[in-house]
C-alpha cells in the first residue's frame, strides 16, 4: 500500500499538486465558515475583535477547516454542522498561533507584525484564551459529545505539546522521537481532529473515522517536517518567508536533530553555542546551512515527510474513488512539493 501510495504521490507531483481542487470544492462552504469567524470573534471588549481579527485575517491558508470541510464532503454528509465545527477548529488553532508567538517572543507571522508584537504579550494570550473559550462554547451548541470529545481531547494534547516544546527547547541532546513527539502533539493532532470530526458529523462508522484521523495525523506531521526543512532552504524565499527564523529563535528541529547527531565535536560545540546559548554572529545561519548540507539533514526531514504522507495515502484506501479524496491525496502531494 505504501508503494502505491508513493506511486501516486509521484503522479500527482508530476502535474504540480496544488490547494485549488480543495479549495474549489469546499469554496462555498469555507465563505460560510469565514462569516461564521467572523461574526464568533465579536466582543463588546473592543480590543478582541481588533486583535483576533489581526491573526485571522492574517494570509492563512485555513487549511485546518478546509479539512473538516472536505471530510464530511467525503463521507457524503449534506448538513450543516460541519460549517461552525469547522470555524471551531480554526478558533483552536488561531489561539494555539497567538500563544506560540508569546512563548517564542516572535514579532513577525507570515511577513506581518504578530500581535504580541503590536498588543502586547498579556492582551495576546488573553484573546487566545478568549478564542479557546468561543470554540468550546461552538462545540456546546453543536450538542456532540463525541465532537466535544474529540476536539476538548485535541486541546489538551495541543497544551501539553507546547509544555513538551518548551521543556525540550534549545536543548541539543533532544532525539528524533522526543522531537517527533511534540510535533505529533502541537500539530499533527489538531489535523486530525479536523478530520475525524467531518466522519462523525455525517454518521459514519468508527473505521471511517479513525481511518481520517489517521490521515490527518500523518498528514500533519508531513506538514510540519516540511515547514522545517524550508527554515534553511532557499525554496522559502520563493514563498516570501524569512530564512532561518527557526534557528535565530534556537529551536531544535529535525534538521538540526539529524546534523547535531551526526556532527563531530566541533560541530557539536557550535550547535550549543548557537542554539543553546543563543550566542549567533552573522556567519552562523550559513555555517548552520552547509553543516546540514553535509550530512543530509534537510534531504532525510523530507524523506521522513514522505514517509508521513504516504501513510497517509494510504489511510484513505477504504473510501471509493471521489473528488475529495483526490483533492485529499492532492494536499498531501502540495504539502510535500512546498520544499521544491
Amino acid at each position: 500500500m505504501a508503494v502505491a501510495a508513493s506511486v501516486a504521490d509521484e503522479r500527482l507531483r508530476s502535474t504540480r499538486a496544488s490547494l485549488d481542487t480543495l479549495q474549489a470544492l469546499v469554496g462555498n462552504d469555507l465563505s460560510a465558515v469565514n462569516r461564521v469567524i467572523v461574526d464568533r470573534m465579536q466582543s463588546p471588549v473592543a480590543l478582541i475583535p481588533q486583535l483576533a481579527g489581526h491573526i485571522v485575517s492574517s494570509g492563512g491558508k485555513r487549511l485546518r477547516p478546509m479539512l473538516t470541510l472536505i471530510s464530511a464532503r467525503l463521507c457524503g454528509y449534506s448538513g450543516t454542522r460541519h460549517i461552525p465545527l469547522a470555524a471551531c477548529v480554526e478558533f483552536i488553532h488561531t489561539a494555539t498561533l497567538l500563544h506560540d508567538d508569546v512563548v517564542d517572543a516572535s514579532v513577525l507571522r507570515r511577513g506581518s507584525d504578530t500581535a504580541n508584537a503590536l498588543w502586547g504579550n498579556e492582551a495576546s494570550v488573553l484573546v487566545g484564551d478568549f478564542l479557546f473559550s468561543r470554540a468550546f462554547q461552538v462545540m456546546v451548541e453543536d450538542g456532540s459529545l463525541e465532537v466535544l470529545a474529540i476536539l476538548s481531547n485535541a486541546s489538551a494534547v495541543i497544551a501539553e505539546g507546547e509544555v513538551m516544546q518548551l521543556v525540550t527547547s534549545n536543548d541539543t541532546e533532544t532525539n528524533e522521537a522526543d522531537y517527533l513527539a511534540v510535533v505529533t502533539a502541537k500539530t499533527a493532532k489538531l489535523f486530525s481532529a479536523a478530520c475525524q470530526i467531518g466522519a462523525v458529523v455525517a454518521d459514519r462508522p468508527d473505521a471511517d473515522a479513525m481511518a481520517l484521523a489517521e490521515y490527518g495525523l500523518n498528514f500533519g506531521i508531513s506538514f510540519q517536517l516540511v515547514d522545517d526543512a524550508l527554515d534553511y532552504s532557499a525554496a522559502q524565499a520563493t514563498l516570501g518567508k524569512t530564512v532561518g527564523d527557526d534557528f535565530r529563535e534556537g529551536k531544535l528541529t529535525l534538521p538540526v536533530v539529524f546534523a547535531y547527531a551526526r556532527g563531530d565535536a566541533e560541530e557539536r560545540k557550535f550547535w550549543r553555542r548557537t542554539l543553546e546559548r543563543g550566542e549567533q554572529t552573522e556567519s552562523d545561519l550559513e555555517t548552520a546551512i552547509g553543516l546540514m548540507a553535509k550530512h543530509n539533514a534537510l534531504a532525510d526531514t523530507i524523506a521522513r515527510a514522505r514517509q508521513y504522507g504516504d501513510a497517509a495515502h494510504a489511510s484513505l484506501a477504504r473510501f471509493a474513488d471521489s473528488a475529495e479524496k483526490r483533492a485529499l491525496h492532492e494536499a498531501i502531494a502540495f504539502c510535500i512539493e512546498r520544499a521544491y
